[in-house]
């Protein structure tokens, strides 16, 4: 009698069991503004970019590869840094299946259906490419759902969505707001201070990847860092000139607008230019290297005579705060360059370590920026 009791009531727990593991059907509303239905939370997860890493990580930092089942190669690539300190911690990440990307043409519909996918993630600035090739009809045909995410065309306006959206789709939902919480608290301590104070805004030009070629040079019209400039308190030279987001000027426009500041976005970049000339900045980075890299960064033309060289306001920061939903860290340590004074008892490397400690899988380590004022 005992025997079969326990029996029921384990048949019972296991039921149990399994309708609450049991997905339901839910219709959420992505970063295109589409309304798509998926059954969550899901399981398998394709990653139409490996840096999505970074939101997943932010969300379940105890398993982030638990139900990645393919991913493009990015990651490795544009990021070795925080990459090798993932597969120290999680070997896993190595034998998970990359393709190539949805951009350039290279992604294969029938590799992508093998691996079963509940959803297949997509960065936002793909979706053109991904219609054009007719990706998301030959996928849609295959029951497979696409969903964008964003956190690098608009990252101020899709980051904490996406957060969201991803939340809703892993069973996360109360992990993506303990993390939009402390995002949103982190800006206020810049953005509430620069509305209260109203401060001179230094000119500032920011140097998108500066060295990564002989170009120059790079950077970012009113979105993605302009917009990260003008939060902290600074006017972005190139807001009126490039129209979209990224774009480029050409050395005359920089010297005649003089920019007070320079902000060159670094990282390490040698599996695309090995030995360049650009700031390895990151977790770890030497930053004696990455001094004299910044420092050899002003004899261009470009910086002839501008007041930022003048008074060694160049400072180099990790490119990757561009594509991350890190970003209020970008502003707040930008903040802190072009406000000393008014930021004195702010410090981003702390915020750093806060993120790190208390959502991100890996450890905090410095090497984030340089400054060519910090000797």
């Amino acid at each position: 009698m005992h025997t079969s009791l326990l029996k029921t009531l384990g048949g019972i727990a296991l039921t149990l069991g399994s309708a609450v593991a049991q997905a339901d059907e839910i219709t959420v509303t992505d970063a295109a503004g589409r309304e798509v239905t998926v059954d969550a939370p899901v399981d398998r997860v394709i990653l139409g970019e490996g840096r999505q890493i970074y939101l997943l990580g932010a969300l379940q930092p105890e398993a982030p590869f638990a139900h990645v089942v393919g991913w493009r190669e990015d990651f490795s690539q544009a990021d070795p840094d925080n990459y090798a300190r993932y597969a120290a911690k999680f070997p896993e990440l190595k034998d998970i299946p990359t393709f190539g990307g949805f951009k350039d043409g290279t992604f294969d519909v029938e590799q992508a259906a093998a691996l079963e996918p509940d959803v297949v993630l997509m960065n936002l600035e793909a979706k053109a490419a991904t219609e054009d090739a007719a990706y998301d009809d030959k996928l849609a045909e295959l029951g497979i759902p696409i969903l964008y995410v964003d956190f690098r065309e608009a990252p101020l306006e899709h980051t904490i969505p996406s957060m969201r959206l991803m939340g809703k789709l892993l069973g996360k939902q109360e992990a993506a707001e303990d993390f939009i919480d402390f995002a949103e608290a982190q800006m206020a301590r810049v953005t509430d201070t620069i509305e209260s104070a109203a401060p001179e805004r230094p000119r500032v030009f920011v140097d998108r990847a500066g060295g990564y070629s002989e170009d120059c040079c790079m950077s970012f019209g009113p979105g993605n860092f302009g917009e990260y400039v003008e939060l902290a308190g600074g006017t972005n030279i190139a807001k009126d000139i490039i129209p979209n987001t990224f774009g480029s000027l050409n050395p005359e426009q920089i010297i005649a607008a003089n920019p007070q500041q320079v902000v060159v976005t670094g990282g390490n970049w040698d599996a695309y230019v090995p030995g360049g000339d650009w700031v390895g900045v990151g977790p770890g980075a030497d930053m004696t290297a990455a001094r004299a890299k910044l420092e050899a960064l002003t004899e261009r033309t470009a910086m002839t005579g501008i007041e930022a060289v003048a008074n060694d306001d160049v400072h180099a920061i990790w490119h990757q705060f561009y594509n991350s939903p890190y970003y209020f860290v970008a502003v707040q340590r930008l903040a802190k360059w072009f406000h000393p004074a008014l930021f004195a008892d702010l410090d981003p490397g702390a915020t750093m370590k806060e993120l790190h400690d208390r959502f991100l899988p890996v450890d905090y380590e410095p090497g984030y920026w340089v400054s060519l004022k910090e000797h």
